[in-house]
């Protein structure tokens, strides 16, 4: 029975990541994964295979195919008969995943990390060791890191399958729908109903919630809104769904909306309302490892189990679920293993949503900070009076920055527009150093930039914008 010093079970961006940082480490390491396209072994999980690198390229696409269609005009270029051949943008998104997929191979290939092809089951402890059924193989591994993820929530109204589909279907429509549901409308359902609505489908998005990304700052919430609604996207507010039919032609989804009952006619329905921890076949059961009453797994702050040498990280213990929240654990629980001071600072960790306009947030809203008692200060800019943005065609959305009004510290960021997924994380470094807004307002940004809002907006904390 051959033996590891570390043991991964599952191969996405926690797992893989842990895997490799042990493997760095210099720990004999294995990661055990069940996740295939196309019937072969396909690393990277959910992240690489069907969520944020596959939507982000189908986004992209879509995004150029509006520019030709409805703004190129503008530059003066002119444009016509532009039409979408879906099966190959489809297969644009697959060449994405394979290169990324395949750079995962060889990073573990690259390091000397054993890889299985199949699914992870913790059997029992054998000393200071445990025997885990590694694809089929048993193996001993004095340390088992849980990196299994999580799956799409279903709604017991709609099932997955035929018309209603989750993320990773909405990614593979052979044709743009006429009409396309979505019920919910956070990250997923945003960027997926975008994706669609930009080739042409009408999108109508169905919230359970009284309004919109409530999570957010409400000024970049009622922002982003604006715009979405500008663009076509029709949202409904406060629902309950109560019946969903297939037939072979579409879908037929009755809802309540301020105690009317409405029934709606799709073409497809996309489900996206969260996500639920993957545990099923990790035998947690029969070894006794500790679930929350939601099915995560319940770890301490270093992502110890109820188990000795068990540990667990990413989608599966809860928390924000994030691909980049995921891979700064499995970097941290690798070093805690080596005796190094591993760490993830949560306060900070940078929130995107990839529509256009782009939404991106770190740390409090300026509500949040208030609620906590502390005494805040705002400074807020707009796209509008920025040179590049303007030169780009794209002067939607501003930059907020929230600090303290006592000690100047930045407590938060909130942005909302074009490229601001490549802006979050200037702030997010300053605020990993405990940095101030006149830290920011201070740092010489290059002219012309859409960094500048930025600085702007640091400054507008003391009233003392340049351009506005």
């Amino acid at each position: 029975m051959d033996s590891y010093d570390v043991l991964v079970i599952g191969g996405g961006p926690a797992g893989y990541v842990a895997a490799i940082r042990a493997a760095q480490l210099g720990f004999k390491t294995a990661c055990v994964d069940a996740f295939e396209r196309n019937g072969k072994a396909s690393l990277g999980g959910t992240c690489l295979n069907v969520g944020c690198i596959p939507s982000k390229a189908m986004l992209d696409s879509s995004e150029k195919f509006e520019m030709i269609t409805h703004e190129a005009a503008e530059h003066g270029i002119q444009v016509s008969g532009a039409s979408v051949d879906v099966a190959k943008m489809l297969a644009r998104k697959a060449g994405v995943v394979d290169k990324l997929t395949g750079g995962v191979a060889y990073l573990f290939k690259k390091n000397k990390i054993t890889s299985f092809f199949g699914y992870g089951k913790l059997l029992r402890q054998d000393g200071e060791e445990w025997v885990v059924d590694a694809a089929g193989t048993e193996v001993k591994a004095r340390h088992v890191i849980v990196a299994t993820g999580s799956n799409p929530r279903a709604l017991p109204l709609a099932p997955f399958g035929g018309h209603v589909v989750e993320n990773s279907g909405a990614l593979e429509f052979t044709a743009v729908p006429q009409t396309l549901g979505v019920i919910g409308a956070g990250v997923i359902g945003l960027e997926l109903g975008s994706v669609w609505r930009r080739l042409g489908a009408q999108v109508t998005v169905l919230e359970a919630l009284p309004g919109f990304l409530m999570a957010a700052d409400d000024g970049l919430a009622k922002e982003a809104l604006k715009q979405f609604q500008k663009q076509g996207l029709d949202f409904h507010f406060g629902v309950n769904i109560t019946k969903v039919e297939q037939d072979d032609s579409g879908v037929s989804v009755t809802y309540t909306e301020k105690d009317a009952e409405v029934t709606a006619r799709f073409d497809k329905l996309i489900v996206s309302i969260g996500r639920v921890p993957n545990t099923n076949g990790l035998g947690a059961d029969a070894v006794g490892l500790a679930l929350d009453e939601r099915g995560f797994v319940k770890v301490d702050g270093h992502y110890r189990t109820n188990l000795p040498n068990v540990y667990a990280i990413g989608d599966v213990i809860g928390g924000a679920m994030l691909a980049h929240k995921a891979e700064e654990e499995g970097v941290a629980l690798a070093e805690m293993i080596a005796g190094q001071a591993g760490h993830v600072n949560y306060d900070v960790i940078p929130w995107v949503i990839y529509t256009s306009p782009e939404i991106a947030w770190a740390g409090l809203s300026e509500k949040q900070a208030k609620e906590k008692g502390l005494t805040v200060k705002t400074g807020q800019f707009p796209f509008s009076a920025n040179g590049r943005a303007l030169g780009h065609g794209d002067p939607r959305g501003f930059v907020k920055v929230v600090a303290d009004a006592q000690t100047d510290r930045i407590l938060g960021v909130h942005m909302v527009g074009g490229g601001v997924s490549e802006l979050i994380g200037e702030v997010v470094a300053i605020m990993e150093f405990g940095g101030s807004a006149e830290d920011l307002a201070r740092t010489v940004h290059a002219h012309p930039t859409l960094s500048e809002v930025v600085k702007e907006a640091a400054l507008a904390t003391d009233k003392r914008a340049l351009h506005m």
